[in-house]
């Protein structure tokens, strides 16, 4: 029996199984229900039948992506099966867990990836079965554990014993009884479940107490689990936000909302742990999360962005119950934490845009402000609103626009008489519009609301601080009322502005920050967060666009600058001396932390210098005096001091990247006048000071500087007002610490090691700050006797020093560094002087610096005396001390080779000495002294000769001997050593050869003999010459170098050689001679030395370049100089095959060159293009091919154009050579025309400072051939203009030369300087009219053809005097053919110049070929306006021998032209005649003379005509002064074209055109014109509405709302009724034409009338009508104002648009932009079919109410506060859309005529379309709605 009935019900089962697929799950429970009454079956039974028999679904679940329906169904009709017999079963222990363990998480395991929505279902079926059968102990003790144990084990820490026992003492698996999972569910599924149970469990919990009846345990249940398991479930949330990212995404999107939806109902909840009842508050745990949070806003940015988070949840939740709850069971109260409002701020302006949105919604939450806006006060503008508006008084248009759009945007009361300030609600709505505005809207929302409402807010928030703060009010309504506290959050506001994408919404943010008025709130200032001022302010000040006025005619500044200075100055004032000089360190620091423009550069050194300037006030000077206590008793503020020298000084270095001298002169002014303000020189140690000053470039401090006197000043006093120091004996006090460094400077307790080693690197450190003590002691002395202690110092030291006891107080080498510092600063001081003190003068016309305190050359001469009276008296002992140092370099001295470690193992950098390190140390202490002995013999041998500096060149050329006898080292000890004796003697022979007299060369003699016997005219030189390559060659040849240290013998060799091959120039330059037969050297020995130059040339190191190219010049001046005089034996010059040799290895290196400085560029050009080289005609042709330098020329030309500073240089040495050698610039007529066309970048910013800082580039550029004009050379070297300037300036001097032709003083050169100004005239002339580029006629303005124009055109203006009879008539053809031609103004005024000293030159031409061209009245207006201005200044310039026969000549066709309907000719022509008349035809008096002739009579008329008529007076007013000025003999020089306009150089130095200025003036009278028109339309138009409308007002209804209403919209007409300037005449025409064509018939009545017996016109009349109207009639009542854009692919494609859909007109602001090529590229002809309507800008107002009037809706497509989505909106047939500017928008008058703001709705990231894509997509919408309808 009992069989059968396990067999009916497992039959019973299968089928139930089969049904689940059939059944759906809503009718599974009344299927059990009829299958349980009839089979009398148990539910329990079935239960477990069907439990036992379920198949392995999670098998068939785990091998497919997603589920089926079938699948769905299944599963879904099965849990409802099981649920519903769990229902019936009721409280079942057993039952429930199996369910749990067998169905319920295996399901959940699975469906979390397959289906989230089964999931949901199968979890509320759950919970459906624990609410019915009350089993919350059974999940307590079950599932919740399982759950928490998954959570745990997903970070790793299992939940041990104890805390299972803590959180649910009562759990109890049983794992014999049922299949306990040892697998775990993903932590989101657990989360969720677990977040689910305690919503329900709240939930019953709830019902269960409202309940009348309860059931038996339910509501104690559900009480205790919620409070088990939010305890539970607290400490895990706790743990997870510390753990990794998907932990902390489960806790806050899972965990957090329930808990804190939990804490909103219930304060507190009571838990049983270890069977004690405990208790869980919202307060402990909320503590807990901030913690939690803390920790996560000190981490990344991703933890950042969900602490906010968290906030953002806790205070949704809470908020609201909170404000309403019982105050004493709020508890913790986070807005009272001052560090939730830093949150919140740091929050508002962090980079991430998801955690500033976050951000904000917390701020809204805590403020009160409702997400959609419905938190903000509209009453006090609806109040507004209904009162009588009035503009207030002193407010501009743009204000009141912006005070309307305020309105509207529903922020508030704004400044009512009754009651003018905002409460704390308004400022924060004003705060949040504001800051939703910079985040959101667009530019003209910003622009209209932004400076009024933070003038609002500062006007309110610091006017109640007081009243604030007594009245108490709520947490967050203090926070804007606190102390200046409303500065912190307008910082935030400012810092997203300042960031802002937009750079017009970045220039207003700092506007209205520097427009506020600061002085005016006192200390509140102080409260602007210094973060914000170092921050956001000084990044916005390096902004560019801030300065668009900086550097305008050489002015370094802008009034962003002077107000941003102004501003820190109000802001230091307001800090403690301790916090002042903080703040100044901070700021200057900024300079290291990010890099600055030119004009943040500067906005950051007037910064400085204006906050280094304290207001000192009576309360702050109290202050300052406690602080300056602190000061004297600490030493930080020493430090701080030391850290601000320190700042300042790279702020100083940062400034000589920048090219222009002038520009930092001005920044280094700021930052000393900084350092003189704030450091006392006896704040800081001595080595700062002097490491400060060092910085400070030597052109502005040392003779003739600017800076002199101020850093002079500085040093020997204090300005200071709290300088802690007497000043009274300060300058003798400097001047002591002076003294007192050589002392200190020379110790021995001074070195860096105790073993008293040294390597090159000290002796660099060394050197380094011996020259910053001289340098400023130079500065520091005034008078003889400052100088009496170093003098005694260097006397009684010497012997010491130079002696040779270990154990000396001093440091030899260091008392030798000392003396050299000395002596170099001495030759600065001295070229110094002679730049400054001989040839000072000021160049401020030029924009060179101005020199000041011009030095007393008398006093100079006396101190270099004494100095050279000090060094003599020393030099014995210093030769002695450098011949015994010397011995170290002798082969027979047994040194040390083992290399330090710091030698062996490093790599790259520079190449060190490969010697122990006492040999170094020894080495070393030899090269200084030979160097000492070496400078020191050099600056006394200018002023004294004698047997002490004898015994110097005598120990030189022993030296010399030695070290060149030497034989080769086999070891690389040796051959290290002999290397440093070539580096010592480099110094002696740059001596021997700079001091060349008889003496020295009988030294030579002398050790000659030593070496070979004296043969009769011997060269003197050859031997030493080639006994030092050949020792040097052979050293090298050894091998035992390494590659580094090989190339450094390199460069030593090729100085000595530069030294050697010097000699004989210095000893000429000193009047030394030779006796008979002897020279210096012979032709055999300088062809080797020259061969061994050039072929080491091209793989010359960097520090070899310079002496290799010096020696070739020196080689090539003697191979010069030898044909001439006896300085070389038996010389014939240099062959050709050696030059070309020269320029190709020259070529080579020039290219391998990756830095190409300005020192070795002059000297290769100096070199190879040498003055001997350049007389010789076969060195540019041979054989009708180039000869080397032609070919070098044309190679470093071409190579050129793409080097600024090459081409520059290039044209500074070649127009040079090429005015000595005129005869050659036959060849280089394409080369003069490449640099006449030059241009490039205007500056280059090395340039200068090279120049500046480097004494080989002012050497190598001083040998460069002598400008034809040196001034303009030093105007223009560093611009783009130089190439030109220097052509044009050396065909100017050739013209001179030219014009001595035939005369007296002609010379060889003339006719040959004449030859080649025409040839190079006729070249340009034949370029301009038939090169591809220079003979177009369209082209744009600044375009590059343009630019190349207007450079062709002035060179043939300077050319304009080598035009002669001969080549006249050829000149003047393709003159004319140029005239003729289209060219803009700028190139036309340089045309017209050369034609008038055409004809002035050549009077003759004028009847011939002048007069014919003026009456040919068919010329291009243009072309004859060019005619009637030569013509009129070739009659004002004429001779007075031709000028009245000109005047006959060219008058009268002229004269015609006065009526010439065009009207710039016209007015043209009216300016020109009555110059003429003016100047040669006085007043006649018709009283006297009775019977004056009648053309003189009508001439008279004429010109009292134009004398007197209004429109001529107007016309001359404006050209005042130009004709008179005008000079046609000046403008063709090179003065007249560049220098005169050197501060327009904005565009190649072009004047304004006299018809470029008339076009002007015309187009203005006549835009005033139109205006005048305009007005008076609309005035017409404006009575007849006014007249239309009172009888229309008269219907109107007679209710309260009806006549308000009515008044509100007549007062908005009213203000919004102002008119701008206007154009009519052509949209008026234009839509005219389209309603002529469209639908007028009327029009054609007259036609009709008038050619009645034509009936083809009637015809052809009336079928053009009717297919109009047809036409119109498809179109779309559609008008897209596009008015506002002016970019020409935007438009074109707009049109294209238009036609495609078909819209009735496309108003542009211009039509003829439908002329353009490249509008018709884009636009495919749709602009023939589509009617395009010209509304200018200053139109749109007047077009938009006449087509309103029309009854057409006027929409805009921009993002507004109100605008409506795209998709939500219903476009009325007749609509005119609006669009914006590409990036302003639509200006805000044009808003407020609109009906509605229409905008695109967007989901991405970025908040803007294309112009072109929007308007498409408007209109496609609109056309979609019109099909649909």
């Amino acid at each position: 029996m009992a069989s059968n009935d396990s067999d009916a019900t497992t039959s019973l089962t299968t089928s139930l199984w089969n049904s689940f697929r059939l059944v759906h799950p809503p009718a599974i429970p009344a299927v059990l229900d009829c299958l349980l009454a009839s089979t009398g079956l148990s539910p329990s039974t079935l239960f477990t039948s069907l439990i036992d028999t379920s198949p392995d679904f999670t098998k068939g679940l785990s091998e497919g992506n997603n589920l089926d329906s079938d699948q769905y169904s299944y599963l879904a009709s099965f849990v409802t099966a099981l649920c519903h017999l769990l229902q019936k079963l009721g409280f079942n222990h057993d039952a429930l867990k199996l369910f749990i363990w067998r169905v319920f998480l295996p399901l959940m395991k699975e469906l979390h990836t397959l289906d989230r929505g089964l999931l949901n279902q199968v979890a509320e079926s759950f919970v459906v079965v624990v609410i019915e059968t009350n089993s919350w102990v059974v999940v307590e003790t079950s599932l919740v554990p399982f759950l928490l144990r998954s959570v745990y084990h997903s970070f790793g820490m299992l939940q041990n014993e104890e805390s299972e026992n803590n959180i649910f003492g009562r759990l109890e698996l049983d794992k014999d009884h049922f299949q306990y999972p040892t697998w775990s569910l993903p932590m989101p599924i657990s989360c969720h479940i677990l977040a689910i149970m305690l919503d329900v469990a709240l939930s019953n919990q709830q019902i269960a107490k409202t309940a009348e009846s309860i059931v038996a345990n339910g509501c104690v249940d559900a009480q205790h689990f919620a409070g088990d398991l939010i305890w539970g479930l607290c400490s895990m949330a706790e743990h997870m936000l510390l753990e990794r990212l998907e932990h902390r995404t489960c806790a806050i999107s899972f965990l957090l909302p329930i808990i804190f939806k939990a804490f909103a109902s219930h304060p507190s909840f009571e838990a049983m742990i270890n069977g004690k009842e405990c208790t869980i508050s919202r307060n402990d745990f909320f503590v807990k999360i901030w913690k939690c949070c803390g920790t996560l806003f000190s981490l990344g940015p991703i933890e950042r962005r969900d602490a906010y988070s968290v906030l953002s949840l806790y205070l949704s939740f809470l908020t609201g119950k909170d404000e309403c709850g019982d105050a004493d069971k709020v508890g913790l109260d986070i807005r009272a934490d001052k560090e939730f409002w830093n949150v919140i701020k740091r929050g508002l302006i962090d980079k991430e845009g998801s955690v500033r949105k976050q951000s904000l919604h917390i701020l809204k939450t805590v403020v009160h402000i409702n997400e959609d806006g419905g938190g903000r006060s509209s009453g006090a503008s609806e109040t507004i609103l209904n009162k009588k508006h009035s503009t207030p008084q002193g407010m501009t248009k743009r204000e009141v626009w912006a005070e309307m759009e305020a309105k509207s945007l529903g922020v508030g009361r704004i400044c009512n008489p009754t009651e003018p300030y905002l409460n704390s609600q308004q400022k924060w709505e004003a705060f949040v519009l504001l800051y939703e505005m910079l985040e959101e809207y667009g530019t003209h929302l910003v622009e209209a609301a932004w400076n009024h409402q933070v003038s609002l807010l500062l006007q309110s928030s610091i006017s109640h601080v007081s009243s604030a703060s007594s009245d108490g009010g709520g947490l967050h309504e203090n926070q804007l009322a606190m102390s200046g506290e409303i500065f912190n959050w307008l910082a935030i506001l400012w810092e997203r502005g300042l960031h802002h994408d937009n750079p017009q919404v970045r220039c207003l943010i700092m506007q209205s920050i520097l427009g506020i008025k600061w002085e005016d709130y006192g200390n509140f200032a102080n409260s602007l967060p210094e973060t914000f001022v170092l921050g956001s302010f000084l990044l916005a000040l390096n902004d560019p666009v801030q300065h668009k006025e900086f550097g305008v005619k050489g002015v370094y500044s802008s009034r962003t600058i002077e107000d941003a200075a102004q501003f820190l100055h109000l802001y230091a004032s307001c800090l403690s001396l301790r916090k002042w000089i903080s703040f100044l360190c901070n700021l200057a620091s900024t300079a290291r932390q990010q890099s600055f423009s030119r004009a943040g550069l500067m906005g950051l050194a007037e910064c400085v210098a204006s906050a280094a300037h304290q207001i000192t006030t009576p309360d702050n000077d109290n202050e300052a005096e406690g602080d300056q206590d602190a000061f004297d008793s600490e030493s930080s503020p020493q430090n701080d001091k030391i850290v601000l020298l320190d700042a300042l000084r790279f702020i100083i270095e940062s400034s000589k990247q920048h090219f222009n001298p002038n520009y930092r002169l001005r920044v280094c002014e700021k930052i000393l006048e900084t350092g003189a303000s704030v450091v006392c020189t006896f704040d800081v140690p001595l080595e700062v000071l002097l490491h400060f000053i060092s910085i400070l470039p030597r052109e502005f401090t040392d003779s003739g500087g600017s800076l002199r006197p101020k850093v002079q000043e500085w040093l020997m006093g204090c300005g200071q007002k709290q300088c802690s120091v007497n000043c009274s004996n300060m300058e003798l006090k400097f001047l002591k610490s002076l003294h007192d460094f050589t002392s200190r400077y020379c110790s021995a307790h001074y070195m860096v090691n105790a073993f008293g080693t040294y390597d090159d690197g000290d002796l660099d450190a060394w050197e380094s700050e011996a020259k910053r003590w001289a340098r400023v002691l130079f500065l520091a002395i005034k008078e003889e006797s400052h100088l009496i202690p170093i003098w005694t110092f260097i006397r009684n030291q010497v012997s010491n020093i130079c002696s040779q006891n270990q154990n000396v107080e001093y440091v030899p080498v260091k008392f030798l560094i000392l003396t050299l510092s000395l002596v170099m600063e001495l030759q600065i001081m001295q070229e110094r002087t002679t730049e400054y003190g001989i040839k000072f003068r000021t160049r401020s016309e030029f924009g060179l610096i101005e020199t000041i305190d011009k030095p007393s050359y008398v006093d100079a001469a006396t101190l270099y005396q004494r100095f050279t009276s000090v060094f003599l008296s020393i030099m014995e002992e210093l030769v002695v001390y450098a011949n015994s140092s010397c011995s170290v370099f002798s082969s027979s001295i047994k040194v040390e080779d083992t290399l330090p470690g710091s030698v062996k193992g490093k790599l790259g950098g520079p190449s060190q000495r490969r010697l122990s390190s006492s040999t170094t140390t020894d080495v070393l202490q030899a090269i200084t002294s030979v160097k000492t002995v070496a400078l020191i013999s050099s600056w006394c041998a200018q002023f004294e000769s004698g047997s002490l500096l004898n015994s110097a060149f005598k120990f030189f050329w022993k030296f010399y001997w030695n070290t060149i006898s030497s034989s080769a080292c086999d070891s690389e000890t040796g051959a290290e050593i002999c290397l440093a004796a070539y580096e010592a003697l480099a110094y002696a022979l740059r001596a021997l050869a700079s001091v060349s007299s008889p003496q020295t060369l009988d030294f030579v003699t002398d050790n000659d003999k030593q070496l070979l016997s004296k043969v009769e005219g011997k060269p003197l030189l050859d031997s030493l010459v080639l006994s030092f390559l050949q020792n040097i060659n052979d050293l090298l040849a050894v091998g035992v170098l390494v590659r580094t240290r090989r190339a450094v013998l390199m460069n030593w060799k090729w100085l000595c050689l530069e030294s050697l091959l010097s000699i004989p120039s210095y000893a000429v330059n000193n009047g030394l001679h030779l006796e008979d037969h002897n020279t210096f050297f012979s032709d055999t020995a300088l062809r080797a030395i020259f061969s061994d130059l050039v072929e080491n040339l091209e793989n010359a190191g960097e520090g070899s370049v310079l002496p290799i190219l010096r020696s070739v010049r020196l080689a090539l001046g003697l191979f010069d100089k030898g044909k001439s005089s006896s300085l070389v034996s038996s010389c014939n010059g240099v062959e050709a095959q050696l030059i070309w040799n020269l320029v190709h290895s020259a070529w080579v290196l020039h290219i391998s060159c990756n830095k190409r400085k300005v020192a070795p560029i002059a000297a290769l050009l100096s070199s190879v293009l040498h003055s001997s080289l350049i007389a010789d005609e076969s060195m540019h042709s041979t054989e009708n091919a180039p000869g080397p330098l032609k070919w070098f020329i044309e190679k470093i030309l071409e190579e050129g154009t793409k080097s600024p500073r090459t081409i520059r240089l290039s044209a500074l040495h070649l127009t040079g050579m090429w005015l000595s050698n005129p005869r050659f610039i036959k060849y280089y007529v394409k080369e003069l025309k490449l640099l006449s066309l030059y241009g490039s970048v205007a500056f280059d910013e090395d340039f200068e400072a090279e120049l500046a800082d480097n004494q080989d580039t002012r050497i190598e550029v001083s040998l460069l051939a002598k400008s034809p004009e040196p001034e303009l050379s030093e105007a223009f070297i560093n611009t783009e203009l130089y190439a030109r300037v220097s052509v044009a300036v050396l065909f100017y001097k050739l013209a001179d030369l030219a014009d001595m032709v035939g005369t007296n003083n002609e010379r060889g050169d003339c006719l040959a300087a004449l030859e080649a100004g025409k040839l190079f005239l006729l070249e340009l002339l034949s370029s301009v009219v038939n090169d591809k580029d220079l003979s177009k006629e369209l082209y744009k303005k600044y375009s590059a053809i343009h630019r190349r124009k207007i450079r062709a055109w002035q060179m043939i203006c300077v050319l304009s005097r080598f035009v002669r009879r001969d080549i006249v008539g050829q000149v003047t053809h393709q003159l004319n053919i140029s005239l003729s031609r289209n060219n803009l103004p700028a190139v036309r005024q340089y045309l017209e110049t050369f034609a008038i000293n055409i004809y002035l030159k050549f009077p003759s031409l004028v009847g011939e070929q002048l007069v014919p061209i003026l009456r040919d009245y068919d010329m291009r207006p243009q072309a004859l306006s060019s005619y009637v201005f030569i013509a009129a200044n070739v009659i004002l310039h004429a001779s007075e021998a031709v000028q009245s026969e000109h005047l006959d000549e060219l008058l009268p066709p002229i004269v015609p032209l006065l009526t010439s309907h065009h009207h710039s000719l016209r007015g043209f022509t009216q300016l020109l005649v009555y110059q003429v008349l003016s100047k040669l035809f006085p007043p006649s008096d018709f009283k006297a003379a009775p019977s004056i002739p009648l053309e003189k009579r009508c001439f008279e008329d004429l010109k009292t005509y134009l004398a007197k008529n209004s429109d001529c007076m107007r016309l001359r007013a404006s050209m005042e002064g130009y004709l008179d000025a005008y000079n046609p003999t000046l403008s063709v020089t090179p003065a007249g074209i560049f220098i005169n306009r050197v501060e327009e150089l904005e565009f190649e130095c072009v004047p304004k055109s006299l018809m470029e200025d008339v076009l002007t003036f015309l187009n203005d009278v006549r835009e005033d014109l139109r205006s005048s028109m305009a007005k008076g339309l609309v005035t017409i138009k404006n009575e007849s509405l006014r007249s239309s409308e009172d009888h229309n007002c008269r219907e109107i209804s007679h209710n309260d709302d009806g006549d308000e209403k009515s008044r509100t919209s007549q007062l908005k007409d009213m203000v919004l009724d102002f008119q701008k300037k206007i154009t009519l005449s052509k949209h008026e025409k234009k839509d005219g034409e389209i309603n002529a064509l469209f639908s007028h018939k009327e029009s054609y009545k007259q036609l009709l009338e008038i050619e009645k017996e034509d009936q083809l016109l009637n015809q052809l009349l009336h079928s053009r009508s009717v297919t109009m109207e047809r036409f119109r009639k498809s179109r779309q009542d559609f008008i897209l104002v596009a008015s506002l854009i002016d970019r020409i692919p935007n438009l074109a494609g707009l049109a294209r648009t238009c036609e495609v859909f078909k819209a009735l007109g496309l108003a542009v602001a211009d039509a003829n932009i439908v002329h353009d090529k490249q509008f018709q590229l884009i636009s495919v002809t749709a602009e023939r079919w589509v009617p395009i309507i010209e509304v200018p800008v200053d139109s749109m107002k007047i077009f938009l109410e006449k087509k309103k009037k029309e009854g057409y809706s006027i929409l805009g497509l921009e993002q507004t506060a109100n605008s409506i989505p795209l998709d939500q909106y219903a476009f009325p047939k007749k609509t005119v859309m609006v669009l914006g500017r590409e990036k302003e928008g639509i200006p805000v008058d044009i808003i407020h005529m609109l009906d509605a703001c229409i905008e695109i709705p967007q989901l991405g990231v970025v908040r803007s379309l294309n112009v072109h894509v929007s308007g498409a997509i408007a209109l496609w919408e609109y056309t979609r709605q019109q099909r649909c309808r």
